[in-house]
């Protein structure tokens, strides 16, 4: 009999859809699950029409976080950790430099990696039931990595007590400290992720590559050295033909035809 697919891929339109599927693992990160997340994000790289990504979990839950009786069974194996650990971080960086949006579509719990994955994505729309943790304290584990994520996302003192209490937060807890863009009614949660990739789809798709580059890269700069490499960015957009015929099409008021070029 076939072993179900850790995670399935569904291409609709120029959105590819990623689902973690071990319902029964509350979605835990294995070594197979990261490989095969790390495979799809580095396809995203090669794909010229993609326009989004959006990662979801199969069951109960979006995702528990690290498969923890898989690693217990490496117990005392410190070189395995370390390298399963950078494996996962390569995994949360390749989310950030995916060239098109990325959104966590989210129900359920997000734990541990989990909240980590959430916390990656560009954006995040979740049920308003969805709860999120990074539970790790709780079993004698301080949640270093998830952190690094999570410190990008929430202010510091919010983070900082999600990780030394372990403690659950709401969705609307989730929204009001920015780790989640929009928490909405489980029935509502499908609508609303479309008309999220809807507004992000009718863009033109050059601006919206050339944006998420830009936007994530100058998160990291002195404000004189941001506002310099903006500068240059949106000289060289204006260079497009996207740009051209935005510009055309709005002082024309018609609907822009874009080329992506």
């Amino acid at each position: 009999m076939n072993e179900p697919q850790l995670l399935m891929a569904e291409r609709r339109d120029d959105v590819l859809f990623l689902t973690l599927n071990r319902p029964d693992q509350y979605n835990a990160l294995s070594e197979d699950m990261l490989a095969a997340l790390q495979s799809a994000l580095d396809g995203c790289a090669e794909d010229a029409a993609l326009r989004a990504v959006v990662i979801a979990g199969a069951g109960k839950a979006f995702c528990a976080g690290h498969d923890l009786k898989q690693m217990r069974s490496h117990d005392g194996d410190r070189a395995y950790y370390q390298q399963l650990f950078e494996r996962c971080g390569r995994v949360m960086q390749s989310i950030v430099q995916c060239p098109v949006p990325v959104i966590a579509r989210v129900h359920g719990t997000a734990t541990a990696a989990g909240c980590q994955l959430v916390a990656s994505c560009d954006l995040a729309i979740a049920s308003n039931t969805a709860r999120f943790a990074v539970s790790g304290i709780n079993v004698g584990l301080f949640c270093s990595t998830p952190a690094v994520a999570l410190t990008r996302n929430v202010p510091i003192k919010n983070a900082f007590e999600m990780l030394v209490t372990g403690r659950f937060i709401s969705a609307d807890e989730a929204a009001a400290h920015g780790l989640i863009n929009h928490a909405v009614p489980p029935e509502e949660l499908d609508r609303a992720l479309d008309g999220l990739l809807g507004a992000i789809c009718e863009k033109s798709p050059l601006a919206v590559r050339t944006g998420k580059a830009m936007y994530k890269r100058q998160c990291g700069m002195t404000l004189e050295d941001a506002y310099a490499y903006a500068g240059e960015i949106m000289a060289d957009n204006m260079m497009a033909d996207d740009a051209g015929e935005g510009i055309d099409a709005f002082m024309q008021k018609r609907p822009p035809q874009w080329t992506g070029r």
